[in-house]
């Protein structure tokens, strides 16, 4: 019968609280360029150019139905041979660091796309032309009217992707990198797979906590919204 020691937990906490830091790191830069990168595929599909359209379109189907995993794998062991074969350039030395963030930059983009998208177009279009009405360029109207109501309309959806991004990243240890779940495995192979599931508990605890954090700030972000909206 496998044993269980709660204090364990506790002990193991610092050690991977250490990796810690690379963890957010993945998650703040992917959100992001993600976002950069999943609102020019929003602009695409929302400005009536067929091609972009469709390009946008296409590319958002094919990552979305694509396991995480896949990704990762894919740019890992993909990418370098591509560029090599295609361009001459070998990146077989870049930073794990690197391949992480590319296969999760290209993840969130396509689910956060469709947030931006859907969240644009329930504005009502009257705003677009009450700005348009009053003097103001598109850019500013965008950045005036549409982009408060957007974000606000957005946000407990923005806030799903990122929770899922924030797990999505716990799959880095499978190419070896050292975040919170790669030195959960670290530790566990130090002390020859004993404790095991008192490590995976002290791992879930930094998840749980990073997302009941992400989920206040939400809350606070939803009230104050509200609130300046009244």
């Amino acid at each position: 019968m496998v044993s269980y020691n709660p204090s364990y937990v506790l002990s193991f906490l610092p050690e991977l609280l250490s990796a810690l830091p690379l963890t957010l790191f993945i998650v703040v830069f992917t959100i992001t360029v993600g976002s950069l990168f999943g609102g020019a595929l929003s602009w695409a599909q929302l400005s009536g150019d067929k091609v972009l359209n469709a390009i946008a379109k296409a590319y958002i189907f094919i990552v979305r139905c694509t396991p995480p995993i896949v990704m990762l794998f894919m740019v890992f062991y993909g990418l370098p041979e591509f560029l090599k074969w295609w361009l001459g350039i070998d990146i077989n030395s870049w930073s794990r660091t690197v391949f992480v963030i590319i296969a999760m930059i290209l993840l969130f983009a396509a689910s956060i796309s469709e947030v931006f998208k859907s969240a644009f177009e329930a504005i009502p279009k009257g705003q677009l032309e009450a700005g348009l009405s009053i003097g103001l360029t598109g850019f500013q109207t965008f950045l005036r009217i549409l982009l408060p109501q957007g974000f606000r309309i957005a946000l407990p959806n923005i806030t799903n992707a990122i929770l899922n991004l924030l797990k999505d990243t716990a799959l880095a240890y499978t190419i070896g990198l050292a975040d919170v779940m790669g030195a959960g495995n670290l530790l566990i192979g130090r002390n020859l797979g004993n404790y095991s599931l008192e490590t995976y508990t002290a791992v879930a605890i930094i998840y749980w906590v990073l997302a009941l954090l992400l989920s206040l700030l939400d809350h606070t972000l939803e009230k104050s919204l509200d609130y300046n909206r009244n």
